[in-house]
């Protein structure tokens, strides 16, 4: 599944604010453009629902992106917070030692040159579509329904080479060490998905495909994104095909700028 990966269990307590149930964010209306102006936001922490017992396939598909869609604001939001911070630094406020040591850990940034470093980091901390979060979850987790999901809030087939650290995939090859990451929330898997893009060196094409986008339109879309994950499983080109596919056929793209899923209205509209 994804060999090229090494994922543990994210910390997000490190990142936002728990003990008061809200943390702090960009306020903005495109997630891919952060203002300077922070809000209080609630942050959201439901459990996984039982996507098995719907009968009607567009009646679970409505429930799974109504689902996913404020666990991706949240999460991009708190990447948003992160970035402001850096763009804050690049524009020389006083850095924070401890929180810059603890972002060049996290976002796997290692040049010693703090100009370098703060460059790097404005490339790799930054939001993900999230029409790409939507279909690589469905994908990767059968619609929320696949074992990893019910049993560990793995929506993404993350692994993690910790014993002990997620669940043994019944399928493994003999002398494969990996397990399947859990997590304590779906929150948190989408969460450590995202930080995975931001950070893992795989998904450096992905990373720059952001860069131009976001130059050329003020926002990146999944669809174009798609193309830097052919990494994230061995099926490479046909992996990224089916993604965008998910992306085309379930109408995601608009929600790269900025529009809300209605679950109401996509039950009119397949009625009508």
């Amino acid at each position: 599944m994804r060999n090229s990966l090494l994922i543990s269990a994210l910390g997000i307590s490190g990142l936002l604010a728990f003990s008061s149930g809200m943390y702090m964010s960009c306020n903005t209306t495109n997630t891919q453009t952060p203002q300077t102006v922070l809000t209080d936001i609630e942050w959201v922490n439901p459990d996984l629902p039982d996507f098995a017992a719907y009968t009607d396939v567009k009646a679970k598909k409505r429930a799974f992106f109504s689902f996913l869609e404020p666990l991706i604001s949240q999460a991009n939001h708190a990447v948003l917070l992160e970035r402001q911070q850096i763009l804050n630094w690049q524009d020389n406020a006083q850095e924070n030692p401890q929180e810059l040591a603890r972002l060049l850990k996290k976002y796997r940034v290692s040049a010693s040159d703090k100009t370098q470093q703060l460059n790097e980091l404005a490339e790799k901390v930054q939001t993900i579509p999230p029409s790409l979060v939507m279909a690589q979850a469905a994908n990767e987790s059968a619609w929320g329904t696949s074992r990893f999901s019910r049993l560990g809030n793995n929506l993404f087939g993350q692994w993690c080479f910790t014993q002990g650290c997620g669940i043994v995939p019944s399928s493994r090859n003999s002398g494969a060490s990996h397990e399947v990451a859990k997590f304590s929330s779906p929150a948190e898997s989408v969460a450590s998905y995202i930080r995975n893009l931001n950070s893992h060196p795989s998904y450096e094409p992905l990373r720059r495909l952001r860069t131009q986008e976001l130059q050329q339109q003020g926002y990146s879309s999944g669809n174009t994104l798609a193309a830097g994950l052919l990494k994230y499983s061995e099926r490479g080109e046909e992996y990224v095909k089916e993604i965008r596919a998910m992306i085309r056929h379930n109408q995601l793209s608009r929600l790269d700028n900025g529009e809300k899923f209605d679950a109401g209205q996509e039950a009119e509209k397949n009625q009508g």
